[in-house]
């Protein structure tokens, strides 16, 4: 990986040529009715809309390593059966705001404004940005992605002044004292690794105005 003095010179003279890319997954009537159903069991808000006030960017790997079969994983509105350590928890499908290819091209997969479910307490003031590898935990994002997260971090502290955080996945349950975790149920955890140390370390190299998961 570039020193982070050559990212920073890479990413000044590549920010331009970033483009956010269109790829809507479903989210539909169905989507919309779960997702008010999780916030109101997980968070006992009884809300009339999906909105939110993002105050966290939280940042993943998908642990698969083509686009095609990660961007799989989030296209339906309710959970595969392949996710018993998440299913009793609710019928709603996992998503992300932004999924980002390995060659660093963005993709937009719903509203920004509206919960996405893609972690445990955080949903509803967070928004996710999902980054293609990472399959058997492994730590290979590449300086691409890397680039693409520094734009898209600064792209949403333009969009959202309420943002105050960067963390990752990993970091999640640093939170739990914190008025930000809305989780009721305390049974409810997964252990995760994404996307790893050494890519948010390089990556918080490269932002300033953030803060860091609140961990002891």
């Amino acid at each position: 990986m570039l020193t982070n003095f050559l990212l920073l010179i890479t990413f000044s003279f590549s920010l331009l040529a970033y483009e956010i890319q269109q790829t809507p997954i479903n989210f539909g009537e169905e989507r919309i009715k779960l997702t008010k159903e999780y916030i109101k069991n997980h968070y006992a808000l009884d809300v009339k809309d999906i909105k939110i006030v993002p105050k966290i960017v939280l940042v993943h790997y998908t642990a698969i390593e083509g686009f095609e079969k990660s961007l799989a994983r989030f296209t339906q509105e309710t959970l595969p059966n392949d996710r018993p350590e998440i299913a009793n928890a609710s019928a709603l499908n996992v998503s992300t705001h932004f999924m980002v290819e390995r060659d660093g091209t963005i993709h937009q997969l719903m509203p920004l404004d509206f919960m996405a479910r893609h972690v445990i307490g955080l949903n509803f003031n967070s928004i996710g940005i999902e980054n293609v590898g990472g399959e058997g935990y492994v730590q290979d994002l590449t300086v691409e992605q890397l680039l693409a997260n520094i734009f898209i971090v600064k792209y949403l502290k333009k969009k959202f002044p309420s943002i105050e955080y960067v963390v990752g996945h990993h970091e999640y349950r640093c939170f739990e004292n914190t008025e930000l975790w809305l989780e009721k149920d305390d049974g409810y955890r997964t252990k995760k690794y994404d996307p790893g140390e050494n890519f948010m370390r390089d990556l918080r190299a490269n932002i300033t105005a953030f803060k860091a998961a609140p961990c002891d």
